[in-house]
C-alpha cells in the first residue's frame, strides 16, 4: 500500500514555490523552543488525534526544537536511549534496499506546541521549516497543511487560511525513514528530528514573493544588475538602493523591471570579499541584501573568476557538532570558517547538501569560493549494481528536480556560490541530466558540477574524487590512462574541461600523506584547478560509557545493526575542534606565497587569485643551532597575483654561522583582518645554509670487547645492565629498560585499509597508479608477527668502558628474524651504536625500525632541537621546520578518534626529557652518511596498546613512558580512501646503522 511515506512526490499540500532566503523587515515569529514530544517505534497504527487543538498532550515528554531526538544531549530521555540511537553508515542503507518502500519499523516523533499569533496585518502567512529529517506531516489547528520532504532543504507552506488570530496549535509528525531516505545516503549520521528553525513569516500587503539581484561584472570594472522580481502589481513601485554606489533604481510596474548599470565597482572574490549593502523596498516590505560583483566564465579548460584562473584550496564541510549534530549555531559556524581562513582554506564544498543559509552569508562576508551541493545521494545502490537507482528512474524525476530547484532558488543571491553541484555519489542517469539542464536554463551564469558524470556528458566541469597521482597527471596532460572512460572521444571531452578534485587526500586519523604531490601537479598543469580535502572535521558524537566516561562515539558505538565504524572520523579537526597536524600540513602545502633562495637571491612568488602582497610583511630569521642570530623585515616590492619578484638578502643573513645554520622566511599579515590579527603567518619556508665542515659526523667506535662478564649486573659509567639480557636496569639514577628493537606501530587508519591497491605488491607505473589489490599493510605486518616480537640474547661481552650485545629478534610461527647489535661506549656520555641486519626472505615493509626505552612515568616533558612543532613522517613533512621546541607528552601525541601511530618527530639533533623537578636525561644523535638523522617519539603508551584500543579513553597510562628512537619510519599515505604510501616513502627491510648518546642532568 502506497502512502506519503513511500510515494515519489517531492511533497504535498500548501507548499509554495521555492524562493530566496532573505532578511526582511516584515514580522516573523520563531517557533523554536520547547515542544511536547511523543516517540513511537513505528509509524503504523498512529492516528491523527493529536492534530486536534483540544488534544491533551500533558502526558507527553518535552523536547527542544531544533533538535535531533536521538542525540544524548537533547534530553534526559534521549540520553537514556528512550528515542533510539544515532546510526552511522557511509554507503549502506540502514534498511533493506526495496525502493520506494521502507520498513514498518519506522521511528516516528510527534511534535506539538501552542503559539499565539501576534496582531499582524498581512496578505499572506507562511510557515517555514529550514530542515527536518526525513519526512514530516504538518497540521495547524486540526487542518492538514501538507507533507514536507528534503531533509536539508527549506520548505514553506501557505497557512493564510488556516492560522487563527490568537491561539494556534501546530502538530508535526516526523518519520525517520521514508522513500526520500533513498535520496539522502550521504556518509554521515542518520539523525531524525526538526533540526533547523521553524518560523512563521508574515507577508504584508504589497510584499515581494521572490527576488534575485543577479550581478554582473565587466573586466573593465563596471557592475550591473539584472533583477528578477516576483511580486504582484500592487507591490510596485519597487526600489533598489545601493547607498555606497549612489544607486537608487525605481521600477513603477512589473513590466519596467530591466537590467541596469551601477557604475564602477570592486569585484568580490574569496580573497577580497567586497560586498555592497542593498535594500529592496516594495509597497509592503523592505528586503536587505549584500551584493558581490564577479564574473564566472569557462575559457576552454580554464575556470576564471573576474578574469583570473581560480585554484581551489578547499575543504569539504559537513554540518556536524559533537553535541548538537546538524543543528545550526552561528557562533560555532563563524569560528569554523575563521579557522579555515587562518589555515589558508579558500573554498568550501557544502558536502553533500545546502548548509544553513547563514553559513553562506558568512562565506560571502569572510570570503570563500563555494560549490553548493544539492541534497541528493543514492550511494547505497552501488552495492546492488545501481539497479533501481533513482537517478535513472523517471518515477523519481519530479523529486530530483524539486531538490535542485530548492537548492538554487534559496541561495541564488550569494556571490560566494560560484558552482552548482547536482549531488554526490548517485551514479548517473537521465534525472541528473535533467537537473543539469534545468540549472543551466535557470542560472546560466554558474557552471554545473557532478562528479559521477565521468565523461562530462551533461556537466561543465570535469570532477573526480581520489584520483591517483599518475591519473591526475594524465588528466592534466594530453596523454595517459584515465579511469571510467570507454572511448577516445570521452578522454578528449574531459580534457577540454576545467578539472577539479571534489574530494582528495582523505584526512582520516594520522594523515593524509602526499598532499604536496597534488599541489605540484596543479602547479604544473593549468587544466588542474586544485580540489577539496575530505574533510574538515571528525563527526564524533559526545556520549558516555556505562560508568560515565565521556568519549566521542562513531559507528558501532550506539548499537547499530549495520555501520561503517570510524569512517566518519575523517577530518582535519578532532570532534572537539582541535586541529590535527594534517591541517598544518595543508596550510604549508597550500600557502599563497612561495619562496625560493639561490645564492642570496630570494624569489617571492604570489599564488593569490586577487591579492597583491601589499597586505603582507616579509620577515627573515637566521638561526644557528636552533638559536636566532639575526632577523630583519624585508623591504620587498609589491608582487601582483600570479607574479614573482626577487630580493637580494643581506650578506650577514645568508652567510653560514658557526654551527647548523637555517634561514626562515615568513609572510605575515601587516594589518588585522576580520579573520586574523596582524602578524598572523600565511607562508613560511626554510633554507639550510650549513657549511659541510660544520656537520658533525659519526665517530669511529673502538674495537668491541671480547670478554664475557663475570657479574650479573654490568656497570658502565652512569648505567647498569642486566648481564642475562643485555638490557638497561638503571641510567643516571633512574630505572630504565631497553633497548629493544621495535618494528611495530599502532596501525593508522590508512595502514588498516585495503580499499585501494597496494604499492607493496605492485608499482604505481605497472598498475596505472593504483597498486595491486591485496591485504592492508597492517594485515601484512601482523601476518609476519611484527606486533609480537620476541628477543633472544645471542652474545654479550663487556669491559671497563664498553658493552656489546647481539640479539636475535623474531616472531612465533615464521623463520624471519632480525639480528641487532648494540654497542655501548663510554665517550663524552654513554653512546650507543645500533646495527640492524634483517634475515633474507622479508617480503613486506616495516612500520618503523628503531629502539624502545621504558622510562619512569614522571618523565613527561620534552624539549628538542630537530623538526617540529608537529609530528612528521616521510610524506607529511611540508609543515615540519627545524628549530627548538618544547611540549609535554600529551602535546607530543595526538588523541586521534581511534588510537593509532602518533608523535614521531623526524631528524632529531638533541632531546632533553624532564620531570616536574627539571631535566633528567638528554639524547643526541649523529647524521648518517646520507646526512639523515633518527627521529623520536615519546609516548605514554606502547604501539601494542594503541593497536588494541578503539577509543582514547581505553588507553590507560602505566608506570612508564616510552622513548622510541627510530632510524626510519614508513610513510602515511591515504589508503583509507586514496592511494597507498608511495614507494619512495615506504620502509623496506634493509641493513641499517644509527647512533645516539645519553647524558644526564643533576636534579
Amino acid at each position: 500500500m502506497t502512502s506519503y511515506l513511500d510515494d515519489f512526490s517531492p511533497g504535498s499540500g500548501l507548499r509554495i514555490r521555492p524562493r530566496a532566503w532573505l532578511p526582511t523587515d516584515a514580522p516573523t515569529l520563531s517557533l523554536n523552543g520547547a515542544w511536547k514530544f511523543r516517540w513511537s517505534p513505528a509509524a503504523a497504527g498512529l492516528d491523527d488525534a493529536a492534530a486536534d487543538p483540544d488534544f491533551d498532550d500533558s502526558a507527553w515528554d518535552t523536547i527542544p526544537v531544533p533538535s535531533h531526538w536521538v542525540l544524548p544531549g537533547t534530553s534526559v530521555e534521549a540520553a537514556a536511549g528512550k528515542y533510539g540511537r544515532p546510526i552511522y553508515t557511509n554507503v549502506r542503507y540502514p534498511f533493506p534496499i526495496d525502493p520506494p518502500h521502507i520498513p514498518d519499523e519506522n521511528p516516528t516523533g510527534d511534535h506539538r506546541r501552542i503559539f499565539e499569533l501576534p496582531d499582524w496585518s498581512y496578505e499572506r502567512l507562511l510557515l517555514r521549516f529550514d530542515g527536518v529529517e526525513s519526512i514530516y506531516r504538518v497540521w495547524l489547528n486540526g487542518i492538514e497543511v501538507g507533507v514536507g520532504k528534503g531533509s536539508r532543504l527549506v520548505q514553506e507552506f501557505d497557512i493564510t487560511d488556516v492560522a487563527r488570530s490568537c491561539r494556534n496549535v501546530i502538530f508535526v509528525r516526523v518519520h525517520q525513514w521514508s522513500s526520500m531516505s533513498y535520496l539522502e545516503d550521504q556518509d554521515q549520521w542518520w539523525l531524525p528530528g526538526i533540526f533547523r528553525d521553524v518560523t512563521v513569516l508574515s507577508q504584508p500587503y504589497g510584499s515581494v514573493d521572490d527576488l534575485w539581484l543577479r550581478t554582473e561584472y565587466a573586466l573593465g570594472g563596471e557592475g550591473a544588475i539584472a533583477p528578477q522580481i516576483i511580486a504582484a502589481e500592487h507591490a510596485f513601485p519597487v526600489e533598489i538602493a545601493i547607498p555606497e554606489l549612489g544607486v537608487r533604481q525605481r521600477f513603477q510596474r512589473p513590466n519596467d523591471v530591466a537590467p541596469f548599470s551601477v557604475g564602477q565597482v570592486d569585484p568580490w572574490s574569496a580573497e577580497v570579499p567586497r560586498l555592497y549593502e542593498a535594500q529592496v523596498s516594495s509597497a509592503g516590505e523592505a528586503l536587505s541584501m549584500r551584493l558581490g560583483f564577479r564574473r564566472i566564465e569557462i575559457d576552454r579548460d580554464i575556470l576564471r573568476i573576474s578574469g583570473s584562473q581560480v585554484i581551489f584550496r578547499g575543504m569539504n564541510r559537513h554540518e556536524t557538532h559533537p553535541i548538537r549534530g546538524r543543528m545550526f549555531d552561528e557562533q560555532y559556524a563563524r569560528a569554523d570558517l575563521i579557522m579555515m581562513k587562518r589555515a589558508g582554506v579558500n573554498a568550501i564544498r557544502t558536502s553533500h547538501y545546502p548548509p544553513h543559509p547563514r553559513v553562506l552569508d558568512l562565506a560571502d562576508e569572510l570570503g570563500f569560493w563555494v560549490i553548493e551541493e544539492c541534497d541528493y545521494e543514492t550511494h547505497g545502490f552501488q552495492l546492488c549494481g545501481w539497479q533501481e537507482n533513482p537517478s535513472d528512474d523517471p518515477r523519481w524525476l519530479e523529486a530530483c528536480l524539486d531538490r535542485m530547484q530548492r537548492t538554487v532558488e534559496r541561495d541564488k543571491n550569494h556571490p560566494s556560490v560560484i558552482i552548482w553541484s547536482l549531488g554526490n555519489e548517485a551514479g548517473t542517469g537521465q534525472n541528473l541530466k535533467q537537473m543539469a539542464d534545468w540549472v543551466r536554463g535557470r542560472d546560466p551564469s554558474r557552471p554545473v558540477h557532478y562528479e559521477g558524470d565521468h565523461s562530462c556528458a551533461y556537466t561543465d566541469i570535469y570532477s573526480r574524487m581520489y584520483p591517483n597521482y599518475l591519473e591526475t597527471e594524465a588528466i592534466g596532460a594530453e596523454t595517459g590512462f584515465i579511469f571510467y572512460l570507454d572511448r577516445p572521444e570521452d578522454a578528449e571531452r574531459v580534457r577540454s574541461k576545467p578539472f577539479l578534485m571534489c574530494e582528495y587526500a582523505h584526512a582520516m586519523g594520522n594523515g593524509p600523506g602526499g598532499m604536496d604531490i597534488y599541489d605540484d601537479l596543479t602547479e604544473r598543469y593549468p587544466r588542474l584547478h586544485g580540489g577539496f580535502i575530505w574533510e574538515w572535521r571528525d563527526h564524533g558524537l559526545l556520549t558516555r560509557t556505562p560508568d560515565g566516561i565521556e568519549f566521542y562515539g562513531y559507528g558501532g558505538d550506539f548499537g547499530e545493526v549495520v555501520h561503517d565504524g570510524n569512517f566518519v572520523m575523517d577530518g582535519m579537526l578532532l570532534p572537539d575542534g582541535t586541529p590535527m597536524p594534517s591541517l598544518a600540513e595543508f596550510t604549508r602545502v597550500n600557502q599563497p606565497i612561495v619562496f625560493d633562495l639561490d645564492d642570496g637571491l630570494l624569489t617571492i612568488r604570489n599564488r593569490y587569485h586577487t591579492l597583491s602582497t601589499g597586505h603582507l610583511r616579509f620577515v627573515v630569521i637566521k638561526e644557528v643551532d636552533g638559536y636566532p642570530t639575526g632577523e630583519t623585515t624585508l623591504q620587498a616590492p609589491e608582487v601582483q597575483p600570479e607574479q614573482g619578484a626577487t630580493v637580494t638578502l643581506p650578506d650577514d643573513l645568508v652567510s653560514a654561522g658557526d654551527g647548523e645554520t637555517w634561514l626562515t622566511v615568513k609572510a605575515e599579515l601587516a594589518a588585522p583582518t576580520p579573520w586574523a590579527d596582524h602578524g598572523h603567518e600565511v607562508a613560511l619556508s626554510q633554507f639550510e645554509l650549513t657549511l659541510p665542515s660544520r656537520i658533525t659526523t659519526l665517530p669511529v667506535w673502538p674495537p668491541p670487547p671480547t670478554r664475557p662478564p663475570d657479574q650479573r649486573v654490568i656497570t658502565l659509567g652512569p648505567a647498569q645492565f642486566d648481564a642475562r639480557t643485555g638490557r638497561l636496569l638503571r641510567l643516571h639514577g633512574m630505572e630504565v629498560d631497553g633497548p629493544r628493537l621495535e618494528l611495530w606501530r599502532g596501525p593508522t587508519d590508512n595502514d588498516r585499509s585495503s580499499a585501494r591497491g597496494s604499492f607493496e605488491l605492485a608499482s604505481p607505473e605497472d598498475t596505472d597508479g593504483e597498486g595491486a589489490p591485496g591485504p592492508s599493510s597492517a594485515q601484512r605486518w601482523r601476518d609476519r608477527g611484527l606486533d609480537r616480537l620476541v628477543h633472544r640474547l645471542d652474545h654479550l661481552c663487556a669491559d671497563d668502558d664498553q658493552l656489546l650485545t647481539q640479539v636475535r629478534v623474531g616472531a612465533a610461527g615464521n623463520n624471519l628474524f632480525v639480528d641487532v647489535r648494540y654497542h655501548w661506549w663510554l665517550s663524552e656520555g654513554l653512546a650507543l651504536l645500533v646495527n640492524v641486519t634483517p634475515s633474507p626472505g622479508w617480503d613486506c615493509t616495516w612500520p618503523r625500525v628503531g629502539v624502545r626505552f621504558d622510562l619512569p612515568a614522571a618523565l613527561r616533558q620534552a624539549s628538542w632541537f630537530g623538526t617540529g612543532p608537529n609530528e612528521s613522517y616521510p610524506d607529511t613533512r611540508r609543515a615540519a621546520r627545524v628549530g627548538r621546541f618544547a611540549a609535554d607528552i600529551n602535546e607530543l601525541n595526538v588523541a586521534y578518534s581511534r588510537p593509532q601511530e602518533t608523535g614521531h618527530r623526524s631528524e632529531l639533533r638533541e632531546l632533553v626529557i624532564s620531570d616536574a623537578r627539571g631535566p633528567r636525561l638528554s639524547v643526541t644523535t649523529w647524521p648518517n652518511e646520507q646526512l639523515y638523522r633518527p627521529g623520536f617519539t615519546l609516548s605514554a603508551y606502547t604501539p601494542q596498546q594503541l593497536d588494541h584500543a578503539r577509543h582514547p579513553y581505553e588507553l590507560t597510562a602505566g608506570d612508564h613512558v616510552y622513548l622510541f628512537i627510530d632510524d626510519a619510519v614508513h610513510g602515511i599515505g591515504s589508503r583509507a580512501c586514496g592511494v597507498d604510501v608511495l614507494p619512495e616513502h615506504a620502509l623496506w627491510p634493509s641493513a641499517r646503522q644509527f647512533a645516539i648518546r645519553f647524558t644526564g642532568h643533576t636534579s
